[in-house]
């Protein structure tokens, strides 16, 4: 088993109610429509499915989906979404776990390629899209932009949500390139807060590209977001297209 923080059970169940923004029309819409033209005619495969936010949709829309989740308690609740049949899920690490076929598409979104705390895992998930590609197959990575520009002098913490009831904030080691993310959620209306915390590798898009080279893809694109927005050097965060040489 890989480095990656294992989700439990009552994360789970109330990870779709804490993620109904990305999980609405404004965000979906554009991430299924890129999804679905890069994967044409052919399958997809998408590392970290989790709940099925992305996957269980996508595959409403004909696409053929297969997951790979670590989580037991992830799949579960996706299992309640859609029959086993329709989009098959293996329990596994996204770094090292194979599934059967060859896919015109490995996607892995949400920063999700951050859970893996190791540079030699994060290659390792690269080879493994690699593997599970066609010839001429893409593998699709939606992550965040480090925000160290935000850092002053001898500050580790940088907001990233502060509402009614949310407060969230990341902790850097620079040394490591390890963020943790800290989250204060208020549960009820008796003013307690529940606190979470996880860990997280960031890497930089130039990182990435050289693991790609390392599994043997290209870089075929990079925007700022799903509606294809160019990425610039202020884009918060980006998507970004490899490809297997056919």
């Amino acid at each position: 088993m890989t480095s990656s923080e294992l989700w439990t059970r009552a994360t789970a169940d109330r990870y779709d109610a804490e993620e109904t923004e990305m999980s609405s029309a404004a965000v979906l819409g554009p991430t299924l429509d890129f999804l679905a033209e890069l994967a044409g005619d052919g399958p997809a495969l998408e590392f970290a499915i989790g709940t099925g936010r992305v996957g269980v949709p996508l595959r409403r829309r004909g696409v053929p989906v297969v997951g790979i989740e670590l989580s037991e308690h992830m799949a579960a609740v996706l299992r309640r979404k859609i029959d086993e049949s329709q989009l098959p899920v293996t329990i596994g690490d996204m770094a090292t776990t194979v599934v059967p076929g060859e896919f015109t598409l490995v996607y892995l979104v949400y920063n999700t390629i951050g859970n893996l705390l190791t540079q030699d895992e994060q290659v390792e998930c690269f080879r493994n899209a690699a593997r599970h590609l066609r010839p001429g197959g893409r593998f699709v990575i939606e992550l965040g932009v480090p925000p160290l520009r935000l850092l002053p002098p001898g500050q580790v913490a940088v907001p990233f949500d502060v509402s009614e009831r949310h407060l969230g904030f990341d902790t850097f080691d620079l040394v490591e390139q390890v963020l943790v993310s800290h989250h204060f959620t208020r549960d009820g209306d008796d003013g307690r807060y529940r606190r979470d915390s996880s860990r997280h590798r960031y890497a930089w898009p130039a990182e990435l590209d050289l693991m790609a080279r390392i599994a043997g893809l290209e870089l075929e694109r990079r925007v700022a977001d799903w509606d294809g927005t160019p990425f610039t050097q202020d884009s918060a965060k980006h998507i970004s297209v490899w490809r297997k040489p056919a």
